[in-house]
């Protein structure tokens, strides 16, 4: 697929999964987005601010450089945090909240569309193309979406736009293990993934001493740490590929508490928010 059509697709699957999430909240009382998430001191509506504040950041990285840099001083001063970012946007009334993130998507969407072909965008981690920033901003809305869906006991959809997602906690295979203070392995990984619809995703070597096997679904939330390795049907074959599914991180940061096993404890610790900026 051309480089266009490839940043198409993302783009949709961001639309469905912003359009999803929008559904699941537009229709909550006050009472409702102060529901407490999975994530501590979190709520729904700690959650969403967090994606409009960090869809917005990427529009500002797609259309001001400038304005994008200042914005990383900032944070790498620390005078603006993620948490502070979260809860300066779930103060606002919820309309105003999600009016906010409904014209956040919509311009970043638009924004990428127009990045000149070629053109790195500025980033809290390396610099990305619009279809890596795009798919970065699909891995987090369902992340978080998933944080929601579990707050209020609703089912969340696999699609098959987790097959980005999926693609890109395969690439951050080296930042996880370099985030982690590890040397990344030297050899590509293997991993065979059944997709939501019962087909089969794979990236690396067939014949790989090191694979990861599961679904698309578990490893998606393992590598967003939204479960832990061990509540998921992932095995995975090699010890650098055991020790991979311990430390997954698709997301931008310092590396991330994660969740303990459920079923060891007999619930999931909660997962701390993300560090996807």
């Amino acid at each position: 697929m051309a480089g266009a059509d490839v940043l198409s697709g993302v783009l949709s699957d961001l639309g469905a999964e912003g359009a999803w999430l929008d559904s699941v909240v537009a229709g909550l009382g006050a009472a409702g987005w102060r529901l407490p998430t999975p994530a501590p001191g979190w709520t729904i509506a700690h959650q969403v601010a967090h994606l409009s504040s960090t869809d917005e950041a990427a529009l500002t990285a797609a259309t001001d450089p400038a304005a994008f840099a200042e914005r990383l001083r900032r944070m790498i001063a620390f005078e603006d945090s993620v948490d502070g970012a979260a809860a300066a946007g779930a103060a606002l009334a919820p309309a105003d909240l999600l009016a906010r993130w409904r014209a956040g998507r919509a311009g970043l969407a638009a924004a990428l569309v127009a990045v000149p072909a070629g053109t790195r965008l500025p980033w809290f981690g390396p610099p990305m193309s619009p279809t890596s920033m795009a798919t970065a901003r699909l891995m987090e809305t369902w992340a978080h979406g998933q944080d929601v869906a579990e707050a209020l006991g609703v089912p969340h959809p696999a699609t098959d736009g987790l097959r980005h997602i999926a693609y890109l906690c395969v690439r951050t295979r080296d930042f996880a293990f370099s985030v982690h203070g590890r040397t990344p392995p030297p050899d590509a990984f293997g991993v065979e993934l059944t997709a939501p619809d019962g087909s089969v995703w794979s990236w690396g070597p067939a014949d790989a001493a090191q694979r990861v096997r599961g679904t698309a679904l578990d490893f998606c939330l393992v590598a967003t740490q939204r479960r832990h390795r061990s509540d998921t049907g992932l095995v995975a074959t090699g010890a650098d590929a055991d020790s991979w599914l311990d430390i997954a991180q698709a997301f931008a940061g310092p590396p991330g508490a994660g969740r303990e096993p459920s079923r060891s404890t007999g619930t999931a610790r909660p997962a701390a928010p993300d560090g996807a900026m």
